[in-house]
């Protein structure tokens, strides 16, 4: 690029960081360029000028690059987070209610516009910054194991299959990475079967499914 190209060509500055979608604008350009270039590669000038915005305007939403990063991150575990809550309260059986939630949170990381789950592995992920992200990611993991234990799974094996399942749900992102044509409805359904496989609770039927999609329709509309 030329030096007297300027940012990118930037479409919009001043005034128009206050649009509604320069926010998003910003998350979608860095979405793109953390999984595609690389976090460390990928720098806010450069971000800037995917999202049409002057750097000064995306400083107006992120103050750094590492709190993109956040918003990012906070993308990806959030609505799980939210569901899990209510699944875990819920009287469903805990393998419909646990299925459930791997579907929907698979569904999450698989079908997202950018691999954001891939962005797990990074260094900067241990930063002090992303401290909130790390805890939700926790409370997330802690929710699969209420409904592991609800499932009559023996004390002393819940947290190991905790662990299995949650690294099963989460490796939608390598997945991903590996393969950017995969069948990500396929994935998730056989995901959620895993799991239930996994915890011990036998072969998933059809009936299980069913009503796991139910129960998902009156917590999601």
């Amino acid at each position: 690029m030329g030096k007297g190209s300027g940012v990118g060509r930037p479409r919009a500055s001043g005034a128009a960081a206050n649009r509604p979608d320069a926010r998003q604008a910003v998350l979608d350009a860095a979405g793109e360029l953390f999984t595609g270039a690389g976090y460390a590669a990928t720098t806010t000038r450069a971000i800037a000028e995917r999202a049409g915005l002057r750097q000064a305007s995306l400083y107006y939403h992120f103050p750094a690059k590492e709190d993109i990063l956040a918003a990012l991150l906070a993308e990806t575990v959030r609505p799980s987070l939210a569901l899990a809550a209510r699944l875990v309260a819920g009287e469903a059986p805990a393998a419909v209610r646990l299925w459930a939630l791997a579907y929907a949170d698979i569904g999450l990381l698989g079908g997202a516009r950018h691999n954001l789950g891939a962005l797990y592995l990074l260094p900067e992920v241990g930063s002090p910054n992303l401290a909130r992200f790390r805890t939700e990611r926790a409370e997330l993991k802690a929710a699969y194991g209420r409904l592991v234990a609800a499932s009559g799974v023996a004390p002393d094996a819940v947290a190991i299959r905790t662990d299995l399942v949650f690294g099963l749900v989460e490796s939608i992102a390598v997945i991903r990475r590996d393969d950017p044509a995969l069948d990500v409805e396929a994935h998730v359904r056989e995901g959620a079967d895993g799991v239930v496989r996994l915890v011990g609770l036998g072969e998933p039927s059809a009936e299980l499914r069913a009503e796991a999609h139910a129960l998902l329709a009156t917590l999601t509309d």
